[in-house]
């Protein structure tokens, strides 16, 4: 458990106002209904305000307008959500493992005397590994390729040769960065394979979900931006751009050569073609196929509300058929417009 800090401590680090007894110490962080004595919960949405006033809670984090709602110590801050995200950081700091190469890894790359190379980690010739590196067991480190500082790799992560991750990174377990892109040309009945020449470049602070895969490019770079946040299981092809600060939820997929822009979301199992452009600021619905390039911000959604089989059969058919009303209404407004000429 965490050896706990007073809430005006955490104020004193991250800001906003400490209010009632400003010494409390809080442990660890829980929600509004589960947590109790040396916990501290928080309230973000409207929606919850009731649970505030039962709370078991030590401590409380709330925005200014719900400041007066109760007489728990509590922290008021603007952003009631990201305090407690950070506050959360603050009492559950990343498991480090310690510093040194442990005898069965196979390192052929000089490593600082911070960084902690687990076991039967590999690392490959002309590697930079930067202070504080932590490599947990299983992990791959090709030849030419780079890791910053206090950046974490979970095991069983794979870093293709030549390939870069900024610092502070956190790459969970059997995450992919740098595999070869799906490139092949037609020959006939047979695919030519096409070596994938370029890299993949993940800037600084960017996190990796549990088994995502990041393709190398196929000439020049696939290009993570800093503050990137991507999901478990997801899938980044060759020659992708994702703008700073964008985050993707599990299973979305994204085919080769599309550039996305900054401070967009995409939902869980989004699909996102190729060669197509998605400015800043765009979010994609869940399950939305997005086929063409979105050139003004905002949200779009572009799957069916859920329905019955039988109703789904009966939508399905009639959207088959707006072709031939269409066509059918052109029709009849012109004749209106005849009639309309002549009468």
């Amino acid at each position: 458990m965490s050896a706990g800090l007073r809430l005006d401590e955490i104020v004193a680090r991250l800001g906003g106002v400490a209010r009632g007894d400003v010494a409390t110490v809080v442990f660890q962080v829980g929600s509004l209904l589960s947590a109790g004595p040396g916990q501290i919960a928080f309230l973000a949405n409207p929606k919850y305000r009731e649970q505030l006033h039962g709370t078991r809670a030590g401590a409380v984090i709330v925005p200014p307008q719900f400041a007066d709602d109760t007489d728990l110590p509590r922290i008021v801050h603007p952003n009631s959500y990201a305090c407690y995200a950070r506050v959360a950081a603050l009492l559950n700091p990343p498991r480090r493992r310690p510093a040194g190469v442990h005898p069965s890894a196979v390192v052929n790359s000089p490593v600082p005397a911070t960084a902690s190379v687990g076991e039967n980690v590999v690392v490959g010739q002309d590697v930079t590994i930067g202070e504080n590196v932590t490599l947990f067991p299983g992990c791959v480190i090709g030849d030419g390729a780079s890791i910053g500082e206090d950046s974490l790799l979970y095991p069983n992560v794979v870093v293709g040769h030549d390939c870069v991750i900024g610092r502070r990174a956190i790459v969970h377990a059997g995450a992919v960065i740098g595999a070869d892109g799906f490139g092949f040309a037609r020959d006939g009945e047979r695919w030519v394979k096409i070596p994938q020449i370029g890299r993949v470049v993940l800037g600084d602070d960017v996190e990796i979900g549990a088994n995502t895969s990041i393709d190398r490019g196929a000439l020049d770079d696939t290009q993570i931006g800093d503050g990137v946040k991507l999901d478990n299981q997801i899938q980044v092809a060759h020659n992708v751009s994702i703008g700073e600060h964008t985050a993707m939820a599990g299973c979305v997929g994204i085919a080769g050569s599309a550039k996305i822009g900054r401070r967009c979301t995409v939902g869980g199992a989004g699909m996102i073609s190729g060669h197509l452009e998605i400015v800043d600021d765009v979010h994609v619905s869940a399950g939305t196929l997005v086929a063409r390039s979105l050139r003004q911000p905002g949200q779009y959604t572009g799957f069916f509300p859920l329905a019955t089989h039988q109703e789904w059969l009966h939508n399905a058919a009639q959207i088959r058929r707006l072709a031939q009303i269409a066509e059918r209404l052109s029709e009849v407004e012109k004749k209106l417009e005849r009639m309309g000429k002549t009468s």
